[in-house]
């Protein structure tokens, strides 16, 4: 009886430690976690989140990752990245455009930004 006892408790622990491990793995590549200094939470429930994104030219965001989300810019913005083939491509964006971002890992790469971008993402959770 005491064996048993002791064999349940052992799974039950095993698997409590399984479940935090995941849950922190889960959260390891969250934007808010990674690169505070470019995100920040401003509303969050069951169905969405909504993030203050300010980027400066020369600031760089870790590796993180993102659900799909509508993208509002509070300001114009314009960056340089690098297309597939190593080319140059320039991106931008007008105060008030709105654009829908599908689910998405990025970072490592410091910002090129011409102009410092602020936007609001809508993350469908």
């Amino acid at each position: 009886m005491y064996k048993n006892r002791l064999f349940y408790i052992c799974i039950f622990l095993s698997s409590l430690l399984g479940y935090a491990f995941g849950a922190t793995q889960f959260n390891a590549l969250d934007p808010i976690r990674v690169a505070p200094h470019i995100y920040e939470k401003i509303f969050e429930n069951e169905q969405l989140r909504v993030l203050k994104v300010t980027e400066r030219n020369g600031e760089t965001a870790p590796l993180h990752e993102h659900p799909e989300a509508l993208i509002v810019y509070l300001s114009s913005c314009a960056w340089m990245e690098k297309t597939p083939d190593g080319s140059p491509k320039m991106f931008s964006f007008r105060l008030g455009e709105v654009i829908w971002r599908s689910s998405t890992t990025h970072g490592g790469n410091t910002s090129k930004v011409i102009q410092d971008c602020s936007r609001l993402e809508i993350e469908v959770i």
